[in-house]
């Protein structure tokens, strides 16, 4: 068997229905939308939603809730999970996504104090909790806001 051989199985391809190709067709004259009447004109269906004039659900039921504009969302490490990198590193928020801390960076990197921090280290940061900044210089690292 060739590329060239294959053929579709049986029913696998239909011809399109040509509506509007005389009255032998099935779908003639009126092309199948029925006499007269909103549904029977061109763009004469209505909205998603729409209650025949009556206020529709979504205008019934209460809205409530507030989305602040401003809010920014961090990506979280905590101070103890930075003992995976060597002493003397500069870690930096690409370094811990590489290193699996973070999955992605959202709007920056916090750093909170959970955990205890053992090697010395530069880490460059969005923020740092008190504590986290605290548990980095305690060892002698830097604690860097970028």
């Amino acid at each position: 068997m060739k590329l060239n051989e294959l053929k579709n199985v049986k029913g696998a391809k239909t011809e399109s229905f040509r509506k509007g190709r005389g009255m032998g067709s099935g779908n003639g004259k009126n092309c199948g939308t029925g006499n007269k009447g909103q549904k029977s004109r061109s763009g004469g269906l209505k909205a998603p939603g729409f209650e025949g004039g009556q206020t529709p659900l979504y205008r019934r039921l209460p809205k409530f809730g507030f989305t602040n504009g401003a809010h920014k969302e961090f990506a979280i490490v905590n101070v103890g999970s930075l003992n995976k990198f060597k002493e003397g590193t500069v870690v930096t928020p690409a370094m811990m996504i590489e290193a699996g801390l973070v999955k992605k960076e959202f709007d920056g990197v916090k750093v909170l104090g959970n955990g205890e921090l053992t090697v010395k280290l530069t880490v460059k940061a969005s923020k740092f909790s008190k504590s986290a900044k605290a548990a980095i210089e305690k060892v002698g690292g830097v604690a860097e806001e970028i």
